[in-house]
């Protein structure tokens, strides 16, 4: 596992793009949400959150090749959003994330707050997220019968 982060540029958005929807389709084709799902967003989305100033966006590659991508959002003073990071399908369970989000906590190590959300119905995601140290604020959104939405933070204080 060689993993790199590469900050993602407005060129980069269609593979970002690419990667987002076939990391995403599967939970778009279980839980059918027309309304929040990153595997329905459009080109210009993901090219408007490049061009936010308060956005990181990177390519997560291994072994050079692109798998995935994160975003990070600089909320406000040292509180920081995950919003989205996708791993392709044929990489994820394999370790990646893990490493991702060892090395964002290490670029971003002013962090006091650490925040993300994830389908609560997806075990896999919320063991990932609280075996790195997250916890559920309690926190939810109903998005259909479904599917809900559950809150996630860390805190370093």
């Amino acid at each position: 596992m060689n993993i790199m982060l590469s900050k993602a540029e407005l060129k980069d958005a269609q593979i970002l793009h690419r990667m987002q929807v076939k990391s995403f389709m599967p939970l778009f084709e279980i839980y059918q949400d027309f309304e929040i799902s990153p595997a329905i967003e459009t080109l210009d989305k993901i090219e408007n959150r490049i061009n936010m100033p308060n956005t990181d966006y990177y390519i997560i590659q291994n072994e050079g090749n692109p798998i995935g991508g994160i975003r990070i959002v600089r909320l406000e003073d040292k509180h920081y959003r995950v919003s989205p990071i996708f791993i392709l399908p044929e990489f994820q369970g394999k370790g990646f994330a893990q490493k991702v989000f060892h090395m964002v906590e290490q670029i971003y190590s002013d962090a006091k707050v650490w925040e993300l959300d994830t389908i609560l119905q997806e075990k896999g995601n919320c063991y990932l997220y609280e075996k790195l140290g997250f916890k559920q604020t309690g926190q939810t959104k109903s998005i259909n019968d479904k599917m809900t939405i559950v809150l996630y933070e860390k805190n370093f204080n």
